[in-house]
């Protein structure tokens, strides 16, 4: 075992600075760190969570942790998800080791977790603290990819992120990188089993995390109502094979597991990565790409969905399987959230369409949402003249998204009225499937 060199400063008086704060980083063993001040504009919609879980925050150090590339790239998700969690445990450990350095030194620091644990008591709203991509990206050290990874330039997308808090206020201001890695080679949209990924940049939030995210929270709920619902071994062994059984007691076991990740294996992006596809493109696609398309897998979908024509369209050697909701949401602020991951602009062709919707009693909210030309729009506020308004009690309108409601029984009770034409409420259903 390697015995890490102790660390040295010039002087322990000397002042916290970037290149001292730097010098403890690479230390405890990041492969790139940068810094960026909390008052920064890209951190707007953070900064209230940040300072509420350390209040004391001024600066966050964002450090970058290289992964082994070729577990990533394997077809064995067995062998790229070994990769992902120890790369894991390693940046918690790095976190771990900069602020005991820091808190020797007189500072005040602390880091959250780069996966789990979170605050699972929020979901299915924001259980993380900090979001370690867009502040990685404020820092300068990555800048965000076609398939939603931060992409490093010498380490491509081959990397954890981890970031520290602390109550230091550094002179060196941040800058975001000023090129962008990303080679809109597009090898992440043909590799992904989804369709998530599409070439214009369209991404499907939905079919990434019902397949890739299967024994993630949303997937696990998911499978704990089959479990439930089941009336004998027998109807249980029906809808879930023994393989799944055992794979989601791998992910209990040993830390849940990704089903793909193919986005991320095949990204040919950064300085250290790139020669390869430079030099032979085809041996490229033939021995990275060509085996992840061709694998004969389960694609986990849920009914209705763009993931599931997309599938059977494009990869017969894998099997796409229906599951239920993944995300459910428990609030309306969640549901008017919610539709913007969840909408399935292949489903919504032909649809020209404006919605008005008036939650009342417990929740009390209004919104408008525009659907039109495969796009969506979501609006506080009622906006613009609608084909159909919907007025619906919040706590009916909840029950009937997750089926514990009829639809014809709210309408006769006056729970739910609409105005308008109704069948584009059918229409609305069907761009977002249960």
């Amino acid at each position: 075992m390697a015995i890490r060199p102790s660390l040295s400063l010039a002087s322990d008086a000397a002042p916290l600075d970037a290149n001292a704060i730097r010098k403890i980083s690479l230390w405890a063993g990041a492969d790139d760190v940068g810094f960026v001040s909390l008052d920064d504009p890209a951190l707007d919609d953070q900064r209230r969570d940040i300072l509420a879980a350390f209040p004391f925050t001024r600066t966050l150090i964002s450090f970058v942790v290289r992964m082994n590339r070729e577990n990533i790239r394997s077809p064995a998700r067995s062998a790229a998800n070994v990769e992902f969690h120890h790369a894991v445990d390693d940046c918690d450990e790095i976190a771990r080791r900069i602020v005991r350095a820091l808190e020797a030194l007189g500072a005040r620091a602390a880091f959250p977790s780069m996966g789990f644990p979170m605050e699972a008591d929020q979901w299915p709203e924001k259980m993380w603290i900090i979001s370690h991509k867009p502040v990685a990206v404020a820092a300068g050290l990555a800048r965000m990819g076609i398939h939603r990874n931060v992409i490093h330039p010498q380490f491509g997308n081959f990397i954890v992120l981890g970031t520290v808090a602390v109550d230091i206020e550094l002179e060196a201001a941040a800058a975001p990188l000023d090129f962008n890695p990303c080679l809109e080679c597009k090898l992440c949209v043909a590799a992904c089993p989804t369709g998530a990924i599409a070439p214009d940049g369209h991404f499907d939030f939905s079919a990434c995390y019902t397949h890739n995210y299967r024994e993630f929270m949303g997937g696990f709920s998911d499978w704990t109502k089959t479990v439930v619902e089941a009336k004998s071994a027998r109807a249980y062994r029906n809808r879930v094979s023994d393989a799944e059984t055992v794979s989601m007691w791998q992910s209990l076991a040993f830390g849940p597991n990704y089903k793909a990740a193919y986005c991320m294996a095949v990204c040919p992006a950064g300085a250290d990565v790139i020669g390869a596809y430079q030099s032979d493109k085809r041996r490229y696609l033939q021995e990275i790409v060509d085996p992840l398309q061709k694998k004969a897998e389960t694609i986990y979908v849920t009914a209705g969905s763009d993931a599931e024509a997309y599938v059977a369209r494009r990869f017969p050697a894998k099997t796409p399987t229906r599951v239920g909701a993944t995300l459910r949401p428990t609030t309306v602020e969640g549901f008017l959230f919610g539709l913007r991951l969840l909408f399935q602009r292949g489903r919504s062709s032909g649809l020209e369409a404006v919605y008005h919707f008036v939650f009342t009693g417990a929740e009390r909210r209004s919104a408008t949402v525009a659907i039109a030309n495969k796009s969506l729009r979501v609006d506080d506020g009622l906006v613009g003249a609608p084909q159909l308004t919907v007025t619906a009690d919040s706590e009916t309108w909840l029950r009937y998204l997750h089926k514990e409601t009829n639809l014809v029984w709210a309408l006769l009770r006056g729970k739910i009225r609409l105005r308008g034409d109704p069948r584009l409420l059918l229409a609305f259903g069907r761009c977002f499937p249960p």
